[in-house]
């Protein structure tokens, strides 16, 4: 499945609109229940994040409570989806439920465009979601999305490239680049790991080991931190493992799409990925008539006691504040994040995605990639939590600036003054 979970842009400056339509209640009298004009309920999710088969069976499960309800699901793109949305939550028909990024609900649930599902939260199933994703979704103590799915990255090595240097999946940093070395002498044609300079969720696991962040709330205001010691050490670590790739220093993983457009090619002995481009990587090696056999290792963390930390990127659900069918939405919506669908979503991904709750998780193969991502999820975390972090994100992304300055030989505290600055004035605007 092709995901990228990235924000493209300003969830904050575009979203002024919302809140200037206002919040109206859509057709719903004050019983609360939907009136029965609309008989069409509108879905959108993003490409890739819904299998076919697997919706088919969430629409039939609530068109045998609801008969006489159509359900129409609209598939998007991420590409300047933020945009489309803003737009759609500000008419008087917007989607009745929508797919949301983990790091952009905030943005919209502040500016008005979401409903408030507090109320509604043990109907919905919220008491069984995982604590972790359910943060992405709430703002002061109100709910506005359910978690759907996360994924987290890791380390994808070619099991005959490991076994020719003599090595197995480390658990410490040390262990780690150790293994680094041992390729690069094993095969000196071949890249240890492949690794582009702004890799920035990479690189943002390894601040939160160092026990920073990328941006932290100083009384009223946020504040960006890569000019703080925790940040420097970091990157001093990935320009370490960086050292052992010949990736460009100023691009990130998809420029070139690394799964489909670098590892088929060969010469890789590892390489840092999500379960998609795992899946993708390996079809296009078959294609190729390659018989490459992936192994998979969390991150490893400073200490073998954990794994390293590890950005939980993924997607919720929520329901519009101007839908004019909130009740049918929220009926839908609790059976899509319900434990018996997401049971089945977890199985139709093949473990690529983690369901919003652990008794829902896929039955993983021992080594797999569903194994490995689970174990690393124990470490998983979000970016900071505000409506302007989507602004941080908006290309040119300053962690993406400050890591190829510094891979160029910048020195790391003025880059990360620079990019601090950047952060402050788009994360408070």
């Amino acid at each position: 499945m092709k995901r990228k979970l990235i924000v493209a842009v300003s969830v904050a400056g575009m979203m002024a609109g919302v809140a200037a339509c206002g919040g109206g209640s859509g057709s719903e009298g004050k019983s609360g229940k939907t009136e029965a004009a609309s008989k069409e309920l509108t879905v959108w999710t993003m490409n890739g994040s819904a299998p076919k088969a697997w919706i088919d069976e969430v629409n039939k499960e609530f068109a045998a409570k609801h008969p006489g309800v159509t359900v129409k699901v609209v598939e998007q793109e991420w590409t300047d989806i933020q945009t489309k949305i803003t737009a759609a939550l500000s008419e008087n028909t917007p989607p009745d439920v929508l797919e949301l990024g983990n790091t952009q609900t905030v943005g919209y649930a502040v500016t008005g465009g979401l409903a408030d599902l507090t109320a509604d939260k043990a109907k919905l199933g919220g008491d069984a979601w995982s604590k972790g994703m359910l943060a992405s979704g709430e703002v002061d103590g109100k709910l506005y999305a359910a978690p759907w799915y996360a994924a987290n990255r890791l380390v994808i090595y070619d099991k005959k490239a490991y076994e020719k240097a003599g090595i197995t999946p480390p658990k410490t940093r040390d262990e780690w680049v150790a293994n680094l070395e041992k390729l690069k002498t094993s095969d000196p044609s071949s890249q240890p790991i492949y690794l582009p300079g702004q890799s920035w969720y990479v690189l943002a696991g390894l601040i939160w080991d160092e026990g920073g962040d990328l941006a932290v709330k100083d009384g009223a205001k946020w504040k960006g931190q890569l000019s703080t010691p925790q940040a420097a050490s970091a990157m001093e670590f990935y320009k370490k493992l960086q050292s052992y790739s010949t990736a460009p220093k100023d691009k990130d993983e998809a420029l070139p799409q690394q799964s489909t457009d670098v590892i088929p090619k060969g010469g890789v002995a590892s390489w840092i990925g999500l379960g998609w481009e795992a899946q993708g990587a390996l079809k296009a090696l078959k294609a190729a008539g390659k018989d490459t056999e992936f192994g998979y290792f969390p991150i490893p963390g400073k200490t073998a006691d954990k794994p390293g930390s590890v950005f939980l990127g993924g997607s919720n659900l929520a329901v519009a504040e101007r839908s004019k069918n909130k009740e049918l939405a929220k009926e839908w919506l609790a059976l899509a994040a319900g434990k018996d669908q997401m049971t089945k979503y977890a199985v139709a991904t093949e473990g690529a995605l983690l369901p919003n709750q652990a008794s829902a998780n896929f039955a993983a193969a021992p080594g797999s990639f569903a194994e490995s991502m689970a174990k690393a999820a124990v470490s998983g975390k979000i970016t900071p939590v505000t409506a302007g972090w989507g602004a941080v994100e908006t290309e040119p992304n300053p962690i993406k600036q400050f890591m190829t300055k510094v891979l160029k030989g910048e020195d790391v505290a003025k880059a990360g003054a620079d990019a601090d600055k950047e952060i402050a004035s788009r994360i408070n605007k």
